[in-house]
């Protein structure tokens, strides 16, 4: 392992480049990750990888030389990216070369973690697992992954625990980021995975970017939208925000917004597409069906269940009713968004001749009502009917590598198996088929979501806890409490991960993890687009 630049010196680099390089057209080209690591005295071999950094999926080309990576640039084949890279990917070799990376398997001996061969480390969490299911049942043993996973990840890991130990104690951290973008999507079509495409972006006219800062998140993809409108100087890119940002500074129009206000100027929206006759009826009456769901969902703060909601089917006018009471002033109260503006965005979604796509992203999805926030976006675009068809598009991102996807294709959430449920027999059987075990061995009942298995490790009830490439002694919520009871408990808790964080601080045992090219995968991107990297 070559010794070279440490996390802050890669983030402090990162963070410069990306100052100068958000909010404009990134040009393709070859960035060196470092001075300090291995130079190529020869033409090195380029490998072709999607990034593995953010959700987009760009298109890598990276040099290899004498199993090092060098250099980095964009690929111009690449569909998702055509040749851009941004900050993030431009420097992604430096991850692998920090000089704090793990490289050996740690076991906690004396309150310190001290290195040990990889075969005693995985001989130690076989035997705890093996014993802590022998004293209190197969359900004291779980697996917290990551939203990070590649889709083969996910599979191996959803098949060891159910199918091989028999417990559905396996979820991940795409409950924290995804959860609600996954649910607003199966409430809405029935089914997960996004309607919206990046093609959309060549074809569009307006652009509606809710409370999302796409310049110095989605850099790439923000490039594609303004090189769509250098192109056609019609096209208008609208910033619906909580604050001002580099995306503001490039928008046509920015529009600053009250927090936790997007729902209402939302159904404002939705009201005055009604009240103006800009309803496509032929395509509601087509392909929409209305639902009402319950309001009383509390605050998920104290209910380890899964709320199981059966929304109940009504007609169109108590849908009417239900927007009656959301005018553009009520909105203009919430959000402070002027009520005229309001109008006006309806205007630009009711306007046949335009092609409208929203985007929206984590502000939106991680709101205490994401889901809802999901539902009422999506509304609009049905209403109008624009959604399915060449620039019209409602695309949601949910900002990580597979995108939530492979909690849904391998089924690394509690309730689920690859593409079914654990609820329903036949889907069991179909596993239980291809796993080649009995039917009785996957149980039918879901076990603890995310939040709700640290709340079971906190009372006792998990006892062994495996996390693969996740951080949430950070990440969680409330999350004070989580190590407190990680100090209190009798818990043995396993980390895989490539460098040091505040969770394998509480760790008993740390496993290296392989990064990203080290390996081979599969992933989907947040545009559904399935790509393999690796030998």
């Amino acid at each position: 392992m070559a010794s070279g630049v440490d996390r802050r010196g890669f983030l402090k680099g990162a963070a410069a480049i990306s100052a100068a390089a958000a909010g404009s057209a990134l040009a393709p080209g070859v960035l060196r990750a470092t001075d300090d690591l291995p130079t190529a005295q020869r033409d090195p071999q380029w490998i072709k990888s999607p990034c593995r950094l953010c959700g987009v999926g760009c298109g890598l080309l990276i040099a290899i030389d004498e199993g090092h990576a060098g250099a980095v640039k964009g690929d111009p084949r690449s569909t998702v990216s055509k040749g851009l890279a941004c900050a993030k990917g431009y420097y992604s070799a430096q991850a692998l070369y920090g000089s704090d990376r793990i490289t050996r398997a740690m076991v906690r001996r004396s309150r310190s973690l001290a290195p040990v061969p990889m075969t005693e480390a995985l001989d130690i969490v076989a035997h705890r697992i093996r014993e802590t299911i022998r004293q209190y049942g197969k359900d004291s043993v779980a697996m917290y992954g990551s939203s990070q996973w590649t889709i083969p990840d996910a599979y191996i890991a959803s098949k060891f625990l159910k199918g091989g130990l028999g417990t559905n104690n396996i979820e991940t951290s795409t409950r924290l980021h995804a959860a609600s973008a996954m649910v607003g999507l199966e409430k809405t079509f029935g089914l997960d995975g996004s309607v919206g495409c990046y093609d959309d972006i060549e074809s569009a006219d307006v652009f509606v970017l809710w409370d999302t800062n796409l310049a110095e998140s989605n850099p790439v993809l923000f490039s594609r939208m303004l090189d769509r409108r250098r192109k056609d100087p019609g096209v208008r890119i609208i910033d619906l925000t909580r604050r001002t940002t580099r995306t503001s500074y490039a928008a046509d129009q920015s529009l600053v917004l009250a927090p936790y206000s997007t729902i209402e100027i939302a159904n404002a929206i939705c009201h005055e597409i009604i009240a103006r006759g800009w309803t496509n009826h032929e395509f509601v009456e087509k392909h929409v069906a209305f639902k009402r769901g319950s309001l009383g969902i509390g605050d998920g703060t104290n209910n380890d269940l899964l709320i199981d909601e059966t929304p109940v089917s009504v007609r169109w006018r108590d849908y009417v009713e239900f927007l009656s009471r959301s005018t553009p002033e009520q909105a203009q109260r919430i959000s402070g968004i002027p009520a005229e503006r309001i109008r006006w965005l309806a205007s630009l979604y009711g306007d046949r001749s335009r092609r409208v796509m929203s985007v929206w992203g984590a502000n939106a999805n991680r709101n205490a009502r994401g889901t809802w926030t999901n539902n009422v976006l999506y509304n609009i675009h049905l209403l109008v009917g624009k959604i399915g068809s060449s620039g019209n598009s409602a695309l949601s991102l949910t900002e990580q590598p597979n995108g939530g996807s492979a909690v849904h294709d391998a089924g690394s959430l509690t309730h689920t198996l690859p593409r079914g449920s654990v609820t329903s027999e036949r889907d069991r059987r179909r596993a239980s088929a291809i796993w080649g075990i009995p039917l009785h061995r996957i149980d039918h009942r879901p076990s603890h979501h995310a939040l709700a298995m640290f709340r079971a490790l906190e009372r006792g009830d998990i006892r062994f806890l495996w996390i693969q490439a996740t951080n949430p002694m950070q990440s969680l919520p409330n999350l004070s409490r989580y190590r407190a009871a990680l100090s209190r408990v009798d818990a043995f808790v396993v980390v895989s991960e490539a460098y040091e964080t505040p969770t394998t601080d509480i760790a008993d045992v740390v496993l290296p993890a392989a990064m990203w090219f080290e390996r081979e995968g599969v992933f989907a991107n947040q545009e559904r687009l399935v790509q393999h990297f690796g030998q």
